[in-house]
């Protein structure tokens, strides 16, 4: 399967230090699955001016298509002002309404406050679903207090990025056997 891990902040480094462990705990579990882990704080991404995706060029490109190609899409947001990044939301911007058919995606949210736990039931979920995402219902949230220093010291964050990595492998490939099924039997 073909699995993008999208950081979506060009700035702070607790969604990345989530990412890096998502990333590391995945490629140990699925070895053979291709991943490409996109940063957006390294990379130009131009902002969304309504052309197709296909128009773009350059790193713009680059992630849109990537985003496009995927079979499992693990996204990583930090909280600002009580919703998800412009950067991250930009992505969304540059690709067509239905990106995210047949596409499993699971989240990682960040924030300096339990306050903002359900920002990506209010924020990040509805655009996803929108996009016909097929959304893991739950979700790691990592707050500040559960880092300390370079290292994620909650025992409990570290369980719930072992389950979003179960549960999104889980969903995409029942999702894939279901698709196959529906094509077999009704040819579309």
């Amino acid at each position: 399967m073909k699995t993008i891990f999208l950081s979506g902040s060009t700035i702070g480094k607790t969604t990345l230090l989530g990412m890096n462990k998502l990333i590391k705990k995945y490629q140990e579990i699925h070895p053979n699955h291709q991943t490409t882990f996109i940063n957006l704080a390294e990379l130009n991404v131009e902002f969304s001016d309504g052309r197709n995706y296909l128009d773009y060029e350059g790193e713009t490109a680059f992630v849109a298509n990537e985003m496009m190609n995927a079979d499992i899409i693990f996204i990583g947001s930090p909280t600002f002002q009580a919703s998800i990044p412009a950067t991250l939301k930009n992505i969304f911007d540059l690709l067509p309404q239905k990106a995210f058919a047949q596409k499993t995606v699971g989240i990682l949210m960040t924030a300096g406050s339990d306050k903002h736990y359900l920002v990506a039931e209010t924020q990040l979920k509805p655009i996803l679903s929108y996009m016909k995402a097929n959304i893991v219902p739950t979700y790691v949230f990592i707050n500040n207090t559960d880092i300390i220093g370079q290292e994620i010291t909650n025992d409990d964050v570290l369980f719930r990025i072992d389950n979003l990595i179960e549960d999104t492998v889980a969903l995409a490939e029942t999702s894939q056997l279901i698709q196959a099924k529906i094509e077999e039997d009704y040819g579309f």
